[in-house]
């Protein structure tokens, strides 16, 4: 209250209120907060940044990995809470968790046989899923220390850049990697992910963030309400690469194209089910360019609900079938088997290999570039 409306206080008394009415509210402001989060056992300081969008909702990132360490979200009641799952502290992170949050490259998902060929060369990468690479290998862009710049418009942001070296996990080219969170007042955390080369080489980045909309470590998510935006999967073979086939969903335990939640049909008596031990499959979306819904989950016991949008040609749904009850995460919670499920947004898993699939090779002078969306409101 201004030195005007004091003096009227004192003179006028009743009048005060309307004095008080005409005084300018204080707005809240988006804004990026940085504190040290840990460090590496070489002495490598590790940043955590908070962003805040002045509504409440908030987003923790951190340099390592770029792993999104927490990222609130209110329910139906106006009430945050925490809806990823993430270790308690930074020394967690070192010990392998299964990706929480993070920052998933060169080549997020599957590479079968652990190799590829390209322009008539056969590049070898390591094994670290069965026969397989997963997720860029043995370190990926997950366990690598990130640039961190804070963005300077109206909406909180966070640039992170990475160089991966030609060779690295078995890769050609140096790859230049940018990825850009930005937090909106309309409760979205926005992922644009741009990348360039000096060499032909493959790249399919996302976020491998495990959500539960009742709140991380509140138990099971198969209440969980999904629709996915696809008419067509990818199915697998026994050790989870692609066949090449874009097998109808419809008929199957696979058809979300209406909300349906999570456990109506996951324990069904199905090959692809049995194989993933659960949900642990690409969607191949309808959406035939440009940013799109992909999909919608709902969580009827607080009304939270999180939209995906993206500009990929596929989802990876996955359930959290390997989790299993080892893990204390944030708070001290245990996440037991189906705590958490994942959408990461991506080209299909070996594409490299599948030359029927969308292409992920970038060349000289071309730009990856992919947009990803997580959108919360309340019912």
């Amino acid at each position: 209250m201004n030195l005007i409306c004091w003096t009227l206080v004192a003179l006028l008394g009743p009048l005060t209120l309307a004095c008080y009415a005409q005084a300018p509210a204080r707005k809240e402001k988006s804004d990026v907060k940085k504190q040290e989060f840990g460090k590496l056992p070489d002495g490598t300081a590790i940043e955590l940044y908070t962003l805040s969008n002045g509504k409440g909702m908030q987003a923790g990132i951190m340099t390592y990995g770029g792993v999104v360490v927490s990222l609130t979200a209110p329910d139906r009641s106006g009430k945050y809470a925490d809806v990823v799952l993430g270790m308690a502290d930074f020394p967690g992170y070192l010990t392998p968790p299964p990706y929480f949050g993070a920052r998933i490259g060169r080549y997020g998902n599957r590479i079968g046989h652990a190799q590829f060929s390209l322009e008539g060369h056969v590049f070898h990468l390591p094994a670290n899923d069965g026969p397989n690479t997963l997720h860029g290998g043995i370190k990926g862009f997950d366990k690598h220390v990130w640039k961190a710049t804070p963005g300077s418009g109206p909406d909180a942001s966070l640039e992170l850049t990475y160089t991966s070296k030609d060779g690295e996990e078995g890769f050609p080219g140096n790859l230049s990697a940018k990825v850009v969170y930005t937090l909106s007042a309309a409760n979205e955390l926005k992922i644009d992910y741009t990348a360039t080369t000096d060499k032909n080489t493959v790249v399919n980045l996302t976020n491998h963030s495990y959500f539960n909309l009742a709140g991380q470590g509140e138990g099971d998510i198969l209440g969980h309400e999904v629709m996915i935006a696809a008419d067509r999967f990818t199915p697998v073979d026994s050790v989870l690469i692609p066949t090449g086939e874009l097998r109808a969903v419809k008929g199957t335990p696979f058809d979300f194209t209406k909300a349906t939640a999570i456990g109506a049909r996951i324990e069904q008596n199905d090959e692809q089910l049995r194989f993933g031990k659960g949900y642990d499959h690409n969607w191949v979306l309808n959406s035939k360019g440009g940013l799109a819904k992909a999909a919608e989950v709902h969580d009827p016991k607080t009304g939270r609900v999180m939209e995906v949008w993206t500009t990929e040609p596929g989802l990876q749904f996955y359930t959290g079938n390997f989790l299993d009850g080892t893990l204390k995460g944030k708070g001290g919670k245990v996440y037991a088997r189906r705590n958490a499920f994942c959408m990461e947004t991506q080209h299909f898993p070996d594409s490299p290999n599948k030359p029927s699939f969308p292409t992920t090779e970038l060349k000289p002078g071309a730009t990856y570039h992919t947009t990803t969306s997580y959108r919360f409101r309340a019912k």
